[in-house]
């Protein structure tokens, strides 16, 4: 038993310590997204650690000091993602409903093709925006009717880049889209969008929707190329005085060492801190879930609603986000986004030109 719990501890341990490395393979990139798993076996091996009684004191103390330190380390990832911590972004107060903007973000899995339930989902909800990732030529049909002048759509602004690589995208917009464009920033086939969108106010903001490829034994062996567009988007977006909104599937969770490299290097707030994990992925399985799909926002924003739908045949919830534009709203309950030191600048910058790219790449629509 002891042998048993040794090797247990030390597996353990390897999963916990290896995304700590700079290592970009992604047999260890994938060691981020697992968070709460690891702290559940982590708690459970401390629980066989406690209640094993024929072990002596002086094997029990090591064993029970790692996993006790196992559970907290990986804790301390997912607790801002709970309830249990002080929301990043404030809540909207008294707003005009003018300044609202409501953005479904939908990961529609290519060969899904139950869009009857995606539509059905729109039509309730009724978002001024709808972005579909890993959307075809097939789902672009299907979703076409959205363009209808009617009361349950009437998304007449579009964006679309149907694409048969697992990578295609479309914006549906009931609200104007300025400066559009459709931008390849770090590798072919692999789209992402960028706008100027008005609210109903005539409130001008900044969007950007992405789906990076992910580190995986079928995609990218390395999450250089992932990790490089969210790097040139983030200190893209730290440079604009507009209100900005970033979504999108990013291939990585909340708590990744990239994506808190990007919301330092960017100053977006996430709107989930405080408020839940919000798992999109995976719909199927229960077990293996975790927070995939993002929206971030400016300090420009407060949050009217998070909420992550039904599903609709996906591998991927979708997720909704209302923001009201309150640049003026008393901001006492609002916490700053973490800030970038030099050794966050320096990694950002090893990585985007480990892909021979940069934040002058990326489009800045108005300025």
């Amino acid at each position: 038993m002891l042998s048993l719990l040794g090797v247990l501890t030390l597996l353990m341990a390897l999963f916990t310590l290896l995304p700590l490395t700079r290592l970009r393979h992604w047999s260890v990139r994938v060691m981020d997204f697992p968070r709460l798993q690891l702290a559940v076996l982590w708690a459970v091996l401390l629980l066989a650690d406690l209640c094993i009684g024929d072990l002596s004191l002086a094997m029990r103390t090591p064993l029970v000091l790692i996993a006790l330190a196992g559970v907290i380390y990986q804790a301390h990832w997912i607790l801002p993602y709970t309830r249990l911590y002080p929301c990043e972004s404030g809540v909207a107060k008294h707003s005009d409903p003018q300044r609202h903007v409501r953005l479904l973000t939908a990961n529609v899995l290519t060969t899904n093709h139950e869009s009857d339930k995606l539509l059905a989902i729109v039509k309730r909800e009724k978002p001024d925006v709808l972005v579909t990732l890993e959307s075809d030529d097939w789902w672009q049909e299907r979703l076409d009717v959205l363009e209808a002048n009617t009361p349950d759509y009437g998304y007449c602004h579009t964006l679309k880049c149907p694409l048969d690589n697992l990578y295609g995208m479309h914006v549906y917009s009931r609200l104007p889209l300025h400066d559009a464009s459709i931008d390849y920033l770090v590798e072919e086939g692999v789209p992402s969008m960028h706008a100027q969108l008005e609210l109903k106010s005539g409130d001008r903001i900044r969007v950007h929707f992405l789906h990076p490829a992910p580190p995986s034994p079928t995609e990218n062996e390395e999450s250089s190329e992932r990790d490089a567009e969210l790097v040139i988007v983030a200190r893209s977006v730290a440079r604009s005085r507009q209100p900005v909104i970033v979504t999108g599937d990013l291939n990585d969770v909340a708590w990744s060492r990239t994506t808190h490299l990007f919301r330092k290097l960017s100053g977006l707030l996430d709107p989930r801190v405080g408020r839940g994990m919000f798992n999109t992925f995976h719909a199927n399985l229960p077990l293996l879930r975790w927070p995939l799909d993002h929206l971030f926002h400016s300090s420009h924003f407060s949050v009217v609603r998070v909420a992550r739908m039904e599903a609709f045949g996906s591998d991927h919830f979708p997720l909704l986000t209302e923001l009201a534009l309150t640049p003026n709203q008393d901001t006492s309950d609002t916490r700053e986004a973490p800030e970038a030191d030099a050794e966050d600048h320096a990694e950002a910058t090893e990585t985007a030109r480990s892909e021979d790219v940069s934040h002058h790449d990326v489009p800045s629509p108005g300025r």
